[in-house]
């Protein structure tokens, strides 16, 4: 990569929990932080360079300009607004297409010719405006998608069964959003099918599945119910995309891309499907087979995400 420097767009709770996460796991050399209001991202960025000594290992940290983007490996927008009283969903899209529409131009505009990597909600919808906003290759704009859904599914398993979330490999695709679905049929427990260890187990059954399901799908709902808001989860999500790029891992993360041709069942829209990620972005997106039910409840989230673009002009 040409250099080891992420932009951040938006120091909200989302873009702080990620840059926070940035500098305790040193994960590179340079972070710019971009704010309409720029004296918040002053303070962001003296906050942080104060617990340089603590960290890791030296980074260069500043509040910046959108021309700060031109020699960035990696921009990272986590702008936007939230849903005001009595607006629709279809009226938050429209505000929230319009500053990414912005934002983008003014990321492009630098010469910024690296990786975009979309956080704002809704993330499917966005990631595809900003692609195609940007006029860079789909493999070079991705969205955080079913980043985090994935971890709370893999954390919600491991609580019933009492293994290591690492250890369980299983993911949420379709929409980042309440049409999301598990993969239940390719979900496995270290190399065991998920279906032998509720066989074999007796902490799981299968009704228990749903519940699961459940959880994750409302996990945000009950976080914002106590709190107001989610971000120290989807900002670590962010923190370990960004590793597997400037790593060139070859990891495989379930993200926001085009399908591109690969699954039937869906076209022109970004959804959360699992991708492999290297320095260059998006090397390909992987096949899984799907039963039949998976195949419809990834074809009826893809619908609902190419409606809502029509509804955009997109």
């Amino acid at each position: 990569m040409k250099n080891n420097r992420v932009v951040v767009v938006g120091t909200g709770f989302v873009g702080m929990s990620y840059a926070y996460a940035l500098v305790n796991q040193g994960t590179l050399e340079e972070l710019v932080l971009i704010d309409i209001d720029n004296d918040k991202a002053e303070g962001e960025a003296m906050d942080l360079n104060h617990g340089l000594a603590f960290g890791p290992r030296k980074m260069n940290i500043f509040a910046g300009e959108y021309s700060d983007c031109k020699d960035a490996s990696l921009v990272v927008i986590t702008a936007g607004v939230n849903q005001k009283e009595g607006e629709t969903r279809i009226q938050l899209l429209n505000r929230n297409a319009k500053i990414i529409k912005s934002v983008v131009k003014d990321i492009m505009a630098s010469g910024f010719n690296g990786i975009l990597l979309v956080a704002s909600n809704p993330v499917d919808i966005l990631a595809y405006v900003a692609w195609k906003e940007s006029g860079l290759d789909s493999s070079k704009v991705i969205g955080s998608g079913t980043a985090l859904d994935t971890a709370r599914l893999r954390y919600e398993i491991s609580s019933y069964i009492n293994i290591d979330p690492r250890n369980v490999h299983a993911y949420i695709l379709g929409e980042h959003g309440d049409s999301e679905f598990v993969c239940w049929s390719n979900s496995n427990v270290g190399a065991k099918p998920m279906k032998d260890v509720i066989n074999t187990m007796d902490e799981i059954n299968f009704e228990d599945l749903d519940n699961i399901y459940i959880k994750v799908r409302d996990a945000a709902y009950e976080i914002i119910k106590r709190k107001k808001a989610t971000y120290y989860g989807v900002g670590m999500a962010l923190v370990r995309i960004t590793s597997a790029i400037f790593n060139n891992e070859n990891r495989i993360m379930p993200i926001s891309v085009l399908n591109g041709g690969k699954y039937e069942c869906i076209d022109d829209v970004y959804i959360g499907l699992p991708a492999v990620l290297n320095r260059d972005g998006v090397h390909h997106v992987v096949w899984l087979e799907l039963n039949n039910e998976e195949k419809e409840k990834l074809k009826m989230s893809a619908k609902i995400l190419r409606d809502n673009l029509n509804y955009i002009g997109y």
